[in-house]
């Protein structure tokens, strides 16, 4: 059963196209990688999927009563407001035993007392990532989850990312600028670049050498290599090198 669908969506901010007939579903305990590069509609996407926006035409059926849990790009905060941890997760309406559990379940415990705008990129994504889950998600939305953590650090919550999913019983959709790292548990990827490039299974990582070497064996078991066919190029940083839209094939 599908919990979230867009059909024929379009959306342009001041005359200029953001995206452009993207169709999209996800179904229950799903999880799909949004790919593509900086300024490719991705967030924008993301948005409209959760309500924040509204496309300028096209459909976005959501299954009733859908409980989604967002863990934003950017956490817009005045930093002139003193908010710890505690504090922060205490927002959800979540117990405190459930707030507890959540401490010990993301190894925050020890962020408790520590002011939100205090912490390092690593820390900050787990505790949103802590926060959605409070809510009970049935989708899980992950925009750009890994920004500003290190390589060993994108292992571990991706390992956190795909527990999640066993334990919630949720969908996740996650978002990723980077075309060669997408988690090995993801079903689906979706390349977008304002449109729908391509959309199709991942390949799990294989043991290259070079994924060994700058890896390590442990972490590549939690990275995949995401190959697909279309009739375009990508450079290295995930670029699309003909974005003549009727080269593209949409799967």
């Amino acid at each position: 059963m599908s919990l979230l669908s867009l059909q024929e969506v379009n959306l342009s901010f001041n005359q200029r196209t953001v995206l452009s007939a993207i169709d999209f579903s996800i179904g229950e305990a799903e999880i799909c990688t949004i790919i593509g590069p900086n300024g490719a509609g991705k967030s924008t996407l993301v948005k409209i999927m959760i309500g924040l926006l509204q496309p300028d035409s096209g459909q976005v059926k959501r299954q009733a009563d859908l409980r989604i849990g967002y863990v934003p790009q950017k956490l817009h905060l005045d930093r002139g407001m003193p908010l710890n941890v505690k504090r922060f997760l205490a927002l959800t309406g979540a117990s405190k035993q459930e707030v507890q559990a959540t401490f010990q379940q993301f190894d925050i415990k020890h962020l408790a007392t520590e002011q939100i705008h205090g912490l390092s990129g690593g820390e900050l994504q787990r505790v949103l990532l802590a926060r959605a889950v409070l809510r009970k998600p049935q989708l899980l939305v992950l925009d750009e989850p890994l920004q500003g953590v290190d390589v060993i650090g994108q292992a571990k919550l991706y390992r956190l990312i795909a527990s999640l999913r066993e334990q919630l019983n949720c969908a996740i959709i996650m978002v990723s600028h980077d075309l060669h790292l997408v988690m090995a548990q993801t079903d689906s990827v979706l390349c977008l670049n304002q449109h729908v490039c391509c959309h199709g299974e991942p390949e799990s990582v294989s043991r290259h050498p070079e994924y060994l070497r700058l890896f390590g064996g442990a972490v590549a078991e939690d990275l995949a290599v995401y190959t697909h066919h279309h009739d375009h190029q990508h450079d290295l940083h995930g670029n699309i090198l003909n974005a003549d839209h009727s080269a593209c094939s949409h799967d």
